[in-house]
């Protein structure tokens, strides 16, 4: 029987009911906030971006955000929006001044968008401009007004204020993760000299812009195989050095201040134009493999009307500088090749630390082609299809939106493998089973990537050996046992991929499942507990006498209930970096899995917890 597809079939949907039914072609994914693109995020930056336009036009030099709880709020000192078209501004789609060039140059807002989606996706959403000392406010919720205040006379600061508390029934349960926010106002202060971002009274503030940026991640000089390299000319900016412990390149690229993750036009362009300058500076025909091997860059380019491949913004797609027409890969290509050429011939240690680099590159590139080609061998003869990997259906080949759901797991043991294989989504989610403890890879070289298999078949199911841009799983998650065997293994995987591969974590794919502890259930009702806490507000929520079970490892909950701990209530905890920890990667590296040293028994004695699991009672010993 054939649906009746008649005029009654045909429906017109107004502005908020079609960014709140189809979110994701505003802001990408939904997510819970334990990624850090999830839409909550985005939906801060529109209205971030917002005020740094106003700041590039030279407006305002102070932007405030506070977040509370689930309450978002955005101050800044600009124009203020026009007090006669408040309304228009955040509730008319396609309505705003940036389609006027002259008021807003190389803007990064959505063109008219962001604000009205930010507006429709939230529960409560308020307004307020400051202008000519006057005031005018109007709250909305789910985009409907609520309350329109009249025109007030106003002694405030001139400019704009919009809070908004993101709505449940679209995301759900979701928190903001302040490790996140932090790394987005940093972003935005580098790339904006003169600028202060005060988030909950902490300020952000950068100098030296894109030098600045390079440093904070690089964790030290050390790090560093040369000092930093830092140009700046007309509306491009980039900083770069080579790492003495990455192997992959790493990109921070930006357009008109938004971070496009995915690259684009300028980036292609930043990556020729390094070849092809060391190249001829050198007079050699180095592999282009060679000269990029573990090169950090940060990348910044302003361009008039940009245009990028989604909605969302993460990846440029000009192919020309507006108004003037030139290619924006000659114009970066031109800053380049002037710029680096002048800089080696000036700084010969720099040239020649360089010229090192790429030769070690050269000659670890060709000791690990037999290596590799044995490794590859190696998989075909493991199967890893068949037994160490159950793939998903959807891969990064697919479109953007089940692309970013693409999410793999990595257990341990047959049981707990087996009842995540028959729970998950078999067409985003995949499962890659540990055959007991992984090897301490702390202090080894990249070799042993190849020549454990192991290691050999996680890399090939991740699809991370040459570049990470490959990487076949946008999530990838650590479901270990919550003991102490569990925790081991945990943390040899962590060792592993920063190690080899921290930018995977730097740039928030790596997750560590929780899972609960208990449950309990009576005739009527069956509650997962998380916590303690979580299991004495279930005893009293459930009333006497309810059966309570305590998991004590993965394999021992059943397929059935497992379907509930990987599915939209999935909870995962990020494995974050933080730009300010105070030791580098190999230095923390060194403290936890390297020989056992006073200070690490100090440490472990210290911070030791003891849970008794007859009495449930914990023992503190310090």
């Amino acid at each position: 029987m054939q649906d009746n597809y008649t005029d009654d079939s045909i429906r017109t949907l107004d502005w908020k009911e079609h960014i709140r039914l189809r979110p994701g072609m505003y802001i990408g994914k939904l997510g819970d906030g334990t990624s850090h693109d999830d839409g909550i995020y985005v939906l801060l930056k529109e209205i971030i971006d917002n005020s740094i336009d106003e700041f590039v036009m030279g407006n305002g030099k102070t932007i405030e955000v506070n977040i509370n709880e689930n309450m978002v709020s955005v101050r800044d000192f600009g124009r203020g929006m026009p007090l006669g078209k408040v309304i228009d501004c955040v509730s008319k789609i396609n309505t705003g001044a940036k389609y006027d060039s002259n008021v807003f140059k190389k803007a990064v807002g959505l063109n008219g968008v962001g604000s009205k989606a930010v507006n429709a996706m939230s529960s409560f959403f308020t307004v307020q401009s400051v202008r000519e000392n006057q005031t005018k406010i109007v709250e909305f919720c789910r985009g409907e007004i609520t309350l329109d205040k009249p025109l007030e006379a106003s002694e405030e600061r001139q400019g704009t204020q919009i809070s908004f508390v993101p709505d449940e029934d679209i995301f759900g349960k979701y928190r903001y993760l302040h490790e996140y926010v932090e790394e987005m106002l940093w972003n935005y202060a580098f790339l904006n000299n003169g600028l202060t971002i005060v988030f909950n009274g902490q300020k952000f503030q950068a100098k030296n812009g894109l030098l600045d940026l390079l440093e904070r991640n690089m964790a030290g000089p050390d790090t560093m195989t040369y000092p930093i390299i830092h140009i700046r000319e007309e509306d491009f900016e980039c900083a770069f050095t080579h790492s003495n412990n990455t192997y992959n390149e790493e990109y921070y690229s930006f357009v008109n201040g938004q971070h496009t993750t995915q690259g684009g036009t300028h980036q292609n362009a930043f990556r020729e134009a390094i070849v092809k300058t060391i190249r001829e500076f050198y007079n050699k025909d180095y592999d282009v493999a060679d000269i990029r091997n573990s090169l950090v860059a940060a990348i910044s380019i302003k361009v008039q009307e940009p245009v990028f491949e989604s909605q969302t913004k993460t990846k440029l797609g000009s192919q020309y500088m507006e108004p003037e027409g030139r290619s924006v890969r000659n114009f970066i290509g031109d800053i380049i090749k002037r710029n680096l050429d002048n800089y080696l011939h000036m700084n010969p240690e720099t040239a020649d630390s360089l010229q090192r680099k790429i030769m070690q590159s050269e000659k670890e590139r060709k000791d690990m082609a037999n290596i590799k080609k044995l490794a590859r061998e190696s998989v075909k003869k493991a199967s890893l299809h068949n037994k160490k990997l159950r793939d998903c259906r959807i891969h990064f080949n697919s479109n953007h939106d089940k692309r970013l759901e693409t999410t793999l797991f990595i257990t341990e043991g047959d049981s707990a493998s087996g009842s995540i294989t028959k729970s998950r989504d078999v067409q985003t989610q995949a499962v890659f089973s540990l055959k007991g403890k992984p090897l301490n890879c702390y202090g080894l070289t990249k070799k042993i990537v190849y020549e454990n298999e192991e290691f050999n078949l996680l890399q090939t199911a991740l699809n991370i050996d040459e570049s990470l841009e490959n990487l076949r799983y946008n999530n990838i998650v650590v479901a270990t046992d919550a003991d102490v065997d569990g925790m081991h293994i945990r943390l040899l995987l962590l060792t592993f991929f920063l190690q080899f591969y921290p930018d995977l974590i730097k740039s928030g794919h790596l997750y560590i499942l929780q899972t609960p502890l208990f449950r309990v259930r009576n005739k009527k009702e069956t509650i997962y507990c998380y916590s303690e806490e979580e299991r004495v507000n279930a005893l009293k929520k459930l009333g006497a006498h309810p059966e309570i079970t305590r998991f004590k490892g993965l394999g021992e909950i059943s397929p059935d209930e497992f379907k509930f701990f990987i599915g939209p209530s999935m909870r995962l905890d990020p494995v974050l970096m933080k730009r300010d920890m105070p030791m580098a990667i190999g230095e923390l590296l060194e403290f936890y899995m390297g020989k056992n040293t006073p200070d690490r028994q100090t440490f472990i004695i210290n911070n030791l917890r003891m849970e008794d699991d007859l009495t449930e009672k914990k023992l503190v010993v310090s």
